[in-house]
This record gives structure tokens, sequence and C-alpha cells, in this order.
């Protein structure tokens, strides 16, 4: 039965509340702890039971973080490394041009530099070089270096790591992996076939991080001391967050303590950015995947590759607001090249047919920059998987978003090993791809195929799930900061959502580009304000400035709204129903 009988919501989704299990699991919890009710609630849907819930709330990241020695290949990693090391070998770092690659080479940077070293940093400009390592740029590294790592990327680059005649490579990755392996030093991969899956989870940097720390476990073995880890922990979460990897079990930790880290803005780069971005609160997940990481990642989808990383790694604050305040406007630019496109792909998607198993849009002159962030919002719009494409000549280079429960990075490599594509991989819910023009409808058409084999195209809109019931006066900040302590939240951990039943609008405004500020409650008790950002590009908006009196059930987060000094609780507002 749907929450509050909503079956079809303003945005056409229906509501579904925690069920009897869980209330009942809820309330058991509530009375053996003492947590709130809406706190136990949600850490019930999260799956934790009543005597798990204190250490959930505290994680510690000594008693999650795996052992290192539990990926293959390194312990062999870390040995050439340090051999680099204590050699003082000439290093290079290879690094993808996305957030999770940045933070990878920073960390490396950051090590490095702690025990009075340097490496060669280089990231590959995506339109004249593309994703990973290529043959000329490994060639010429591996001609002026002993030991070349890359990061975030290479396990399926045989003839570019097959090019660095004369160099050591090692590959610190998490992209899914083939059937065979480049041949090189060590690979560490937790989505290498051969493992176990178990970490499967972790992002680029955090499997940097574990190299690390396996990295200063040998250098104790031998009486020697490494730069400290936990300093680094703010690169970590930000890429963790960034690459929206879940956030459960050591990456919850990780993000966790990479915040309060970042929260000491010791990092001249990320003060700076935080700075340009405006954030005047403490640091929050949120911040690291929508203010930050666009900015970081901004660099390399539309001009300087290398500007992110760079940032990441760099000791000078003058030099860190110069590249920050680069990032804000290369970020800006960025925002208007992809609302050109996403429009463009839209409807070019609505032409084709939005109930179909695979949305996809392909135009000619698409940045490649913007077509993942396009493919996201095609993705969010449909509840399917969705890929775009932008064609330069003959050849496409398109990127994909998944839903849950469809893995498009498999379906993807599945395609280049048919010939369909001319390369392709990624993630379960992300991938890259690069298609002839004469192959595109073809690729495309068993692309469809592949996913409607994994149930794609079955659902209608997503779901809205919520927590339970709150009334405005429940909201403080109180318990949002109670709330807060069961986070971080974002990929596989949702935010808590609460409804509130049957409210009056006691004022809405229609502000910005088509944001609607507004106030409600009940008929006696307090009055809360919301937010609901982009109300006008949806129904939402226009159902709710013209009321005239109707009474709505509201559902969205709550949230802290911090201004002039003062911390108030507002609600993001993300859906409605009409109170019948």
């Amino acid at each position: 039965m749907a929450f509050l009988g909503v079956e079809t919501s303003l945005t056409g989704r229906r509501w579904v509340g925690p069920g009897t299990e869980i209330e009942r699991q809820a309330e058991a919890m509530a009375q053996q702890t003492g947590l709130p009710a809406p706190l136990c609630l949600t850490l019930a849907r999260r799956g934790v039971a009543p005597d798990e819930a204190q250490a959930f709330l505290e994680p510690q990241l000594r008693d999650l973080l795996p052992d290192p020695r539990g990926l293959r290949d390194m312990e062999a990693a870390a040995t050439r490394f340090l051999a680099a090391v204590k050699g003082r070998q000439r290093i290079a770092i290879f690094a993808d041009y996305d957030v999770d690659g940045g933070s990878s080479a920073a960390l490396l940077i950051w090590w490095l530099r702690g025990m009075g070293q340097q490496a060669t940093l280089y990231v590959p400009d995506r339109i004249d070089e593309g994703y990973g390592p290529n043959e000329p740029a490994m060639t010429a590294l591996a001609a002026q270096h002993d030991l070349i790592i890359c990061v975030d990327c290479g396990t399926l680059s045989h003839d570019a790591i097959a090019a660095a005649k004369g160099a050591d490579v090692v590959i610190l990755d998490h992209h899914l992996g083939g059937e065979t392996l480049p041949d090189c030093v060590a690979i560490v991969n937790p989505n290498r076939q051969d493992e176990s899956g178990e970490l499967a989870h972790l992002c680029a940097a955090s499997v940097v991080f574990l190299m690390l720390v396996e990295a200063n476990r040998q250098m104790r073995a031998e009486g020697a001391q490494g730069p400290d880890l936990m300093g680094l922990l703010d690169l970590v979460a930000l890429a963790t967050v960034a690459d929206v990897a879940p956030l459960i079990g050591v990456n919850r930790a990780l993000v966790r303590q990479g915040l309060r880290v970042m929260a000491r803005r010791e990092r001249p780069g990320l003060v700076a950015l935080s700075d340009v971005a405006r954030m005047d609160s403490a640091p929050r997940a949120y911040h690291l995947g929508f203010l930050l990481g666009p900015r970081v990642n901004a660099g390399g989808r539309i001009g300087a590759a290398d500007l992110g990383a760079r940032l990441l790694a760099c000791a000078d604050p003058h030099e860190a607001l110069a590249m920050a305040e680069r990032l804000d406007q290369m970020n800006s630019e960025r925002r208007e090249i992809e609302a050109q496109v996403r429009d463009a792909a839209l409807a070019q998607a609505e032409a084709r047919g939005l109930d179909a198993p695979l949305v996809w849009a392909a135009g000619e002159g698409w940045h490649p920059g913007v077509v993942g962030i396009v493919a996201s919002r095609l993705k969010e719009a449909t509840n399917r998987p969705a890929i775009v494409i932008g064609f330069d000549g003959d050849e496409g280079k398109g990127s994909g978003r998944s839903i849950s429960g469809v893995d498009l990075g498999a379906s993807i490599q599945r395609l280049a090993a048919e010939g369909l594509l001319l390369k392709g991989g990624g993630h379960k819910m992300a991938a890259g791809l690069t298609v002839a023009r004469a192959q595109l409808e073809p690729a495309m058409e068993r692309l469809a195929e592949l996913l409607a084999r994994q149930g794609a195209g079955q659902a209608g809109p997503a779901d809205l799930r919520l927590d339970g019931m709150l009334m405005p006066g429940a909201a403080t900040p109180d318990l949002i900061d109670q709330l807060e302590s069961a986070g971080p939240y974002g990929a596989g951990a949702p935010a808590p959502r609460h409804a509130f039943p049957d409210m009056a609008i006691r004022f809405a405004k229609r502000v910005g580009t088509g944001h609607l500020k507004l106030s409600f409650g009940d008929t006696t008790g307090p009055v809360l304000d919301a937010i609901c950002f982009g109300a006008f590009d949806g129904p939402l908006g226009a159902a709710l400035e013209g009321h005239n009196g109707a009474r709505f059930h509201l559902a969205g987060r709550i949230e802290i709204n911090e201004w002039g000094g003062r911390r108030s609780t507002q609600l993001r507002l993300e859906d409605a129903a009409p109170a019948t």
C-alpha cells in the first residue's frame, strides 16, 4: 500500500514508506537504545541491528579498513614503489582526468613530498588522447622514468602498457577488468576478474590509499617511519563521493574521517576551492559531490586536463587560489555547454521514445566533456540506463549512466568484444565508449537488448522511498544533527526523507531561475520553510505556487540552513501530492 495513499504524486511517483518489519525493528531499537524514533527508522532501513547502533553511529576506520594484502599484487606494488623511493628513481604518475584520478595522483604526490621526493604528473587530454594510457605518452614517459604508476586507469590498456619499454609499470585502478591483464609489475584492482568482489565498491583513490598503508607497513617492518596517512583522507573522501562510490562499509568510514580532516582547512587546494565555491559551513558529502567535485572535474572536461590534480597536489595557497578561480570559471563554461547539449539530447531521446530499455542520443560536435553529465540527467529523468555520444567525423565518444540492478559496464565491454564498439569499459553504474558512425544504430540496438535482459525498461518513474512522517515542530536542528550521525549520505546510502502530511501552504514565491521558496504548517503548530530547486522544470512549481488554499502532503529532506550566522531548519522539497 502506498505511503499516505500517494500512488501517483505530482512528479508521477509512488510513495513508499518503511515496511512493517522495519517499523518493528526501529521501535525495538528506540526502546533498547533510547535513540529518537526517526533516527531508529533510518538505522533500521540501513540494516543496522539494535546492538550495532552505537558502533554504526561512531564507525572506527581501524575496525573497518581491510588488510591491503587482501588485494592481489598489493605487496608487489608497494615493494616496487618503495624500491623507487629508496633508490631515488624517477617516478611518473599517469592519472585519469576526473576527480578520482586527480585525487589518486595527489595522494601519491603528497606522500612522496613527505619523503622529500617528487614525481612527474601526466594527465591525458580527454579530446586528443581519450581515456587511459596511450602508446605515445607511455613511450615518452618510459624514456624518462624508471617507474610509471597508472592511477584510476590502465587495467584494459594492454598495448599502451607494453609500449612503456625500459620502465616498470604499476596499475592502481578500480575499473572492470578483462579476461587477460596487461603485462606489468602489479595490477591492484578490486574489480579484477580473479578478485572476490568484496572490495568492488572502492574507488581508485581508496586503492591508492591502501597501497600507501602497505608501503608504510613495510617501512615500519624495516624500522623506518612513513608519512602520516590519516591527514590524506580528505582526498580519499572527495574521490569516493565524487566518483559516486557507495557509502557503505569502509567507504563510509573513509568519508566520515575525511570530512573531519577537510574541516581543518589544511590542504591549500581544497581550501581555495571551498572558498571560490562559497562554502560557508562545515563540509558534508553534499559539498563534495555537488560543489567541489564538479569544479575539480571541470578542467578535464573542457580544457586543462591536469588542472584538477595539480590543484589537489598544490602546497602554495596563492597558486591554489589562482587554479581554483580558473576551475570555477571553467565550471561555469561547462554548465553552459552542458545545457545546450542536454536540451538537444533530451529532444532527440523523446523523439526516439523514453520507454525503451535504453535511452540514448548522439549529436555532431557534442563536447565529450559533458556527455557523461547529460547521460546522468537522462537517466534521472527516465529511470533507465542512458548513453550520450558526441561525434567528430566518423568516430563518436560517449558516456553512459545506469540504474540500480543493471550492469552497464559489463554490457559495454561485451559490445566491444563483439566488435560493435571501437573500445569501451567502466563500472556497473557508469561506462565510456568509442563507436564508429556506421555502427551506431546496431551498437545501440544490441546494447538495449543486453540491458533489457537485466530488467532495464520495466520500471516506471522511480518510487520515492520515505522514512516516515514528521510534523513541522519536530524538524529541529537537534534532530537533523542526530540524523547526520547515521551518514554520510550518498550513493548506496540515500539520505532520510520524510513526509509532512496534510500541510497548508502559508507562503510561496518563485525565486532565482525556476526555484520555489515556500513555508507551510498545519492549522495551529509551527511553520517550516522549504526550498524546491528546479520546481518550475516540472509540475511542482505551478501546483504549489497556485495552491488556492488546497492542502498537500509534502516530502523531502530536512536540513540546516545557515544564513547570517543563524542556523534554522528547512525542508529541501522533492515531491508533493494533494491531500484528499
